[in-house]
């Protein structure tokens, strides 16, 4: 039996290794029964002595990825490089987004503890190592303008730089409260397309387009914000809170038609 399962370690490291030569670093347990010849059970027992020894980590049941001595001490691959593979499996529509989306657009304040993607659902987050994923529930996802960039396992899709913003100011809990979300478009600004920041607004609620026109001007980006403002003055019938949840006293911003009912403070 110890000599079986020796044969089957040994297998198992020709295997991932022969997968790396080949510039891939994912696979499926389905993948590794057959390239082992070998039962469930003892492949998952394989697998698992890969783990331990930081080989190998599996961010979801059923799926694995080859580390890379560079990253054993991070116990996985960085998420960037390999959600877009299990995105790939499950068959989701997804984009990273909000907080590290901005990463890639050079706009991370402060660096975002979770990797931040985009579904058309809730999904369970994954703990890989020290590696964090959140999934967040975005309606439209496969409307939202993205870019695809390289990352050292392929590309990745990612929100460009004004679907950021839209999404930033419309998930202000995900994205570190309303402080940093303006601080985080202040950087980000100099990013942004104005002619594309309506096309962008346009796949999420109308309120988020206002609050975000606000928050450009706030942060002194108001030449970015000029199509957007032209784009809520022809679609906003009605003013909307800057908090949804805030006071519903306040200032009024005619030009943005938004109730501002909260003071915002950009760190610098």
């Amino acid at each position: 039996m110890r000599v079986k399962a020796e044969i089957r370690q040994s297998g198992a490291r020709a295997f991932i290794e022969d997968l790396a030569t080949r510039g891939r670093h994912h696979f499926t347990s389905r993948e590794a029964r057959q390239a082992l010849q070998a039962s469930s059970n003892a492949t998952a027992k394989a697998l698992a002595r890969l783990i331990e020894h930081g080989h190998l980590a599996s961010p979801e049941r059923g799926f694995y990825v080859v580390v890379p001595p560079e990253y054993r001490s991070l116990g996985c691959l960085p998420a960037e490089q390999f959600v877009p593979a299990l995105m790939g499996i499950h068959g989701f529509p997804y984009y990273a987004g909000l907080l590290s989306a901005a990463q890639f657009h050079g706009a991370a304040h402060h660096r975002p503890q979770q990797f931040q993607v985009m579904l058309t659902k809730n999904r369970r987050p994954i703990a890989c190592g020290k590696v964090r994923v959140a999934f967040v529930a975005r309606k439209r996802v496969e409307e939202v303008p993205v870019v695809h960039l390289n990352t050292p396992r392929g590309p990745i899709r990612v929100s460009t730089p004004e679907a950021t913003a839209v999404d930033l100011v419309g998930y202000v809990d995900h994205a570190g409260g309303l402080d940093q979300v303006a601080t985080v478009l202040g950087e980000l600004a100099e990013r942004i397309d104005p002619d594309r920041l309506p096309i962008a607004a346009a796949t999420a609620p109308l309120p988020w387009a206002q609050r975000l026109g606000y928050l450009l001007e706030l942060v002194g980006a108001a030449s970015e914000a000029t199509a957007l403002k032209r784009y809520v003055r022809e679609m906003a019938r009605d003013f909307a809170p800057l908090v949804s949840a805030g006071p519903r006293g306040g200032t009024r911003s005619v030009d943005w038609k938004l109730l501002v009912n909260a003071a915002v403070e950009v760190d610098t």
